[in-house]
């Protein structure tokens, strides 16, 4: 409900998955989907949405340089840790992510604390694409501007050098179904589970990421998303 322009953008998914499988309409696809299983998969990708950009939501960004990550860092630092452990969940083409590690490279981020970045997402062609790192302009629009020295210009597209790229690891993982191994001091879970999920898996989740959350870590939402409850371990901080 509310997301007219990705209704409509799965609904063409969705038109051209009937075309090319000759089928008639969602009748017929319907009895696909309940004798083939395998096409549910098909159905899933369809089904997802993977709109992002550098610095998306500028103020989230920059209260969590200035005022979050000294907190972490001096948390670590009390543990005898010099490194910070940060997942990035559904990371669509890479943008969080790397944002993260420009952030520590070349922005106001502590210096005396390294970033382990871990960025999961479900779809295989989006971590490819993540890989690659190269962008259109308007992806790196919100960037500061010290920032785009980052990368390099190759033909119509904006490609992160590699030494930007090194604090990233990447992993193929649905958040519905596996979590990463260990536990994290900031888990960003933005723009996915809590605006695409419906309530009853948005709860089991929000469990979820409580457990891997170190004492005194971070939950990170998106600007304009809220826990579907009140999650035992958890208080809030902003609104996101």
């Amino acid at each position: 409900a509310g997301f007219r322009r990705v209704r409509g953008q799965v609904c063409k998914r969705l038109r051209r998955r009937l075309a090319a499988l000759s089928l008639k309409d969602l009748s017929d696809y319907r009895a696909l989907l309940e004798a083939d299983t395998a096409e549910w998969r098909q159905l899933d990708g369809l089904c997802r949405v993977s709109i992002s950009r550098f610095y998306r939501d500028q103020g989230v960004w920059r209260w969590l340089e200035r005022d979050l990550l000294p907190q972490l860092a001096a948390q670590a630092a009390v543990r005898g840790e010099n490194r910070l452990r940060i997942w990035s969940a559904g990371f669509a083409s890479g943008e969080e992510p790397y944002t993260l590690a420009l952030m520590f490279a070349l922005g106001d981020a502590p210096k005396n604390c390294k970033p382990g970045i871990l960025a999961t997402d479900a779809d295989p062609h989006l971590l490819a694409r993540a890989r690659r790192a190269c962008y259109p302009g308007s992806s790196l629009r919100e960037l500061p501007v010290k920032w785009r020295a980052a990368f390099e210009r190759s033909d119509d597209e904006f490609c992160l050098s590699p030494e930007y790229r090194s604090p990233v690891r990447f992993l193929v993982q649905d958040i519905r179904q596996d979590f990463p191994d260990g536990r994290f001091d900031l888990v960003l879970c933005r723009n996915l589970v809590f605006t695409y999920f419906q309530a009853p898996i948005q709860v089991v989740i929000a469990g979820r990421l409580a457990e891997v959350i170190v004492p005194g870590g971070l939950l990170l939402l998106g600007s304009h998303e809220s826990l579907p409850t009140v999650v035992p371990g958890l208080a809030q901080e902003r609104p996101w």
